[in-house]
């Protein structure tokens, strides 16, 4: 029974936590990195073919966008995931799949002309509508029998629609082992959403501290912050532009953009017009409104049996196509415009910012964290230059954050949540940057009196005797960069090959004891597989 952990390990993203009892392999999350990282994650230790199960505590991509990639390189186990987190990653996985082919494609048709290697994607759209089938939704609370020797519940962690912590069962040679995942833990009191529930018993506590070691502001009543922030644009005749994730922040900033207009708080604008230029944002919208039931706190439900849609208003406008997105741009009166992404790495919201960064009238407005090295962080940073699309762009224009808001627990919510966990024999602390997470460990230890550890990915821990086992890797991800570069060429494709070779010595091993008959047949195909390509 051994815990080992491979991504988001002193860093903020690519969540993924590797388990393995008798012959069962299994994940907790399988995320994307996301801007800069200092440390090189280890792979998973195994072919994705020989992985049972895949445990999603949310859909946001740093915690399951990798998962399209486990089925392009042979996993065919079953994914569990709640309902609302099933819905939100069938958009979102393949949205992210559809910029991999748009990225491989701009930058292919750059590599034909200079005669550079072209690349290839990290996966298809293919790939992510394929793996979808593997999905179980899940209810929340249900204590649910994966195998022999497993069990899984889902507890809901108020950071997404769908959000979870997850509480794992494990038992091997007749000892028993609880771990739980807090997944993203949210701030509470968010809009829509439910706050965190608090689990009180396990062994193993993995944790995430993305402000393990900040305390928020005291919220204000962000309609009024952000009605003052339109005025101010308005009044000046620039554009709002708001960099947000298409799934959470872009529902609550229409949510905020609601009561603004319901409660008359921009009465010197009241007819400006609301752009939400993101596709994916209009099907993820449509995901919250199917799972008022289950996944909506009071307030919101509230709303929605009087009648009152909380995520519609006048003036709302949907960008679908291209030329929708690119007609904003050409509209001369003040608006508010909201885009993906919401650390401006990629989609749409970069072209708004190619538009909108070089006019001092204008506003970009963050609404939610941003990785060290994404562009967002740039900004925030001070920027005062930016390269979009190959061109230099002059920062002109105002840089704001929204005080308070923020999707994650700080260090008072997150020391609440771990202290209601009665006498874990150990906390494992991940999901933040290096300096928080050894900072909230110490935290932990100092305040609760609890053994807790920051791990390196590749950590691997007996969870039996709880003592480590292997150390994980020290190695900065320089070297990870030219690994990236050369597994992102057509090299790619070999890998690909390999991993097959792999996944097909894999399915051989689990059919001993089959029908001699069969056996002796599948053994034909190989042969006359080997056969064809042995040159």
């Amino acid at each position: 029974m051994v815990l080992e952990f491979l991504g988001a390990d002193r860093e903020v993203t690519g969540s993924c936590h590797y388990l393995t009892f008798e012959d069962k392999h299994f994940v907790v999350d399988c995320g994307m990195e996301q801007g800069a990282d200092l440390y090189v994650n280890q792979e998973i230790p195994v072919n994705p073919s020989l992985l049972d199960y895949v445990f999603v505590t949310h859909a946001h991509i740093d915690h399951s966008g990798l998962i399209p990639l486990l089925y392009k390189n042979g996993f065919r186990g079953k994914i569990f995931a709640t309902k609302a987190t099933t819905e939100l990653c069938h958009i979102m996985l393949k949205d992210s799949a559809h910029i991999q082919e748009f990225e491989a494609e701009w930058r292919n048709r750059k590599a034909r002309r200079s005669g550079a290697e072209e690349i290839v994607p990290m996966y298809t759209v293919e790939d992510a509508t394929a793996v979808m089938e593997q999905f179980v939704p899940v209810d929340y609370h249900a204590r649910i029998n994966i195998c022999e020797g497993l069990d899984v519940r889902f507890v809901d962690a108020g950071h997404l629609l769908g959000s979870s912590s997850i509480e794992i069962w494990i038992t091997e040679g007749g000892q028993t082992r609880k771990l739980l995942f807090s997944g993203d833990i949210g701030n509470g009191n968010r809009p829509l959403i439910k706050d965190p529930e608090y689990v009180t018993d396990a062994d193993y506590v993995i944790m995430e501290s993305t402000y393990g070691n900040r305390i928020h502001e005291t919220p204000p009543d962000y309609a009024v912050e952000l009605a003052k922030v339109m005025n101010a644009t308005f009044t000046r005749g620039g554009n709002l532009v708001i960099p947000a994730f298409s799934v959470g922040r872009t529902q609550e900033m229409l949510y905020f953009i609601r009561r603004i207009k319901t409660e008359g708080l921009l009465n010197e604008f009241p007819n400006f017009e609301v752009y939400v230029d993101s596709p994916l944002s209009a099907e993820a919208t449509n995901v919250f409104h199917s799972n008022v039931r289950d996944c909506f706190n009071e307030q919101a439900l509230e709303l929605e049996r009087k009648g009152i849609n909380p995520l519609q208003f006048p003036g709302l406008r949907i960008s679908v196509t291209s030329d929708d997105s690119r007609n904003i741009n050409f509209d001369p009166n003040p608006k508010v415009i909201l885009s993906a992404s919401g650390m401006c790495e990629a989609g749409r919201i970069r072209h708004h910012l190619k538009h909108n960064l070089w006019r001092p009238e204008c506003t970009i407005l963050f609404v939610g964290y941003q990785v060290p090295g994404t562009l967002g962080y740039h900004l925030l940073d001070g920027a005062k230059k930016v390269r979009l699309f190959g061109e230099e762009i002059e920062v002109r224009a105002n840089i704001v954050k929204l005080p308070g808001i923020s999707g994650h627990a700080d260090r008072n919510h997150l020391t609440t949540w771990i202290s209601k966990v009665e006498h874990p024999q150990k906390v494992f602390v991940v999901h933040g940057e290096e300096e928080t997470a050894v900072s909230f460990a110490d935290h932990v230890r100092a305040e609760l009196g609890l053994d807790s550890y920051a791990p390196y990915s590749g950590d691997a821990f007996d969870l039996i005797t709880g003592a480590q086992i292997r150390e994980g890797s020290r190695e900065y991800v320089v070297k990870k960069q030219e690994q990236k570069r050369i597994y992102s060429t057509k090299n790619s494709v070999y890998y690909r090959l390999e991993s097959e070779g792999e996944r097909l010595n894999a399915v051989i091993k689990k059919c001993q004891g089959m029908a001699n008959k069969d056996l002796a047949k599948f053994a034909d195909q190989i042969h006359a597989l080997t056969e064809k390509w042995d040159r």
